[in-house]
């Protein structure tokens, strides 16, 4: 018989969080595969229980090459547990390739729930939360990162970031050249954790604010775009769009088909604002 793979929720902050499912399976796997092996000690300690199972490290470094190992050993009958540092595994964290093997053998897999920061950012926010799509960390360099903002551009539903404290700011300036500057968004910092905090703003205020440095685990929250309503496209912002998307090397047609796309208007209308303001602003000087 084949054995089960057990995807295991763990606290993001307050350890006082853990299920208590998540006890009795630590207390009760064959192998526990932890992301990192002294965090997992430390869970342990917290919650009273001893780890009788092997445990094994499964991180971003090793996760390719371990996955055959522990898919071998669920196809032999073993209770495998996966836990990473804090939420959910596979929510971008060590897993998938994980799940992925076990579903195509034909092995169980099954999930102990637990906390979760895209959630737990969604519901204090103060943000629509009946339809959103959860986008993960940003790439860091700075041309990467716009083209995937720019992407994101026309979604209607709030978006959910991850993103590293020194590197809150530039993200959050990014956003606002892509989304707008009054665009309405949340920064989560350190959730459940003792100084934890929910800054509410546009995102050109909360990218000011983060200037000043930002500490802890982040989340970000941002409004999804607003639905256009006929007539009433600001010419304004679509040359602002195109600008953005010209300025990251695209070509101009394909900058306006894109934002003539995301406003849900023709492309006749969006060229024809380019051309406007581009003869308002004259001939170059020399």
């Amino acid at each position: 018989m084949s054995g089960t793979l057990v995807l295991a929720g763990t606290p993001i902050g307050d350890v006082s969080d853990a299920p208590p499912r998540l006890a009795r399976e630590l207390a009760e796997a064959d192998v526990v595969a932890a992301e990192d092996t002294r965090r997992l000690r430390r869970l342990t300690q917290a919650l009273g229980v001893e780890v009788t199972g092997r445990i094994v490290s499964y991180f971003e470094g090793n996760e390719a090459a371990r996955t055959p190992e522990l898919a071998d050993a669920l196809a032999g009958g073993a209770r495998v547990l996966l836990v990473t540092d804090a939420g959910m595994p596979s929510v971008s964290d060590p897993g998938y390739r994980l799940v992925a093997a076990a579903v195509e053998r034909g092995i169980g897999v099954t999930a102990v729930p637990g906390p979760s920061a895209v959630l737990t950012a969604l519901a204090v926010s103060g943000l629509p939360v009946d339809r959103f799509c959860f986008e993960g960390f940003l790439p860091r360099k700075a041309g990467e990162r716009l083209s995937r903002l720019r992407e994101c551009a026309g979604e209607r539903r709030t978006l959910v970031y991850f993103e590293a404290p020194h590197r809150l700011t530039a993200a959050l300036a990014a956003m606002a050249e892509v989304f707008g500057a009054g665009r309405r968004a949340a920064v989560c910092r350190e959730l459940t954790k003792t100084y934890e905090e929910v800054r509410r703003g546009t995102l050109e205020e909360l990218a000011a604010w983060a200037e000043e440095g930002v500490r802890g685990e982040i989340t970000v929250v941002v409004e999804g775009a607003p639905a256009p309503e006929p007539g009433d496209v600001d010419a304004a912002e679509l040359v602002r769009r195109v600008a953005v998307r010209e300025a990251a090397g695209e070509r101009r047609k394909e900058a306006i088909a894109a934002v003539a796309r995301e406003a849900g208007i023709p492309k006749r209308e969006v060229f024809d604002a380019v051309v406007a303001a581009k003869n308002a602003r004259g001939p170059a000087g020399p």
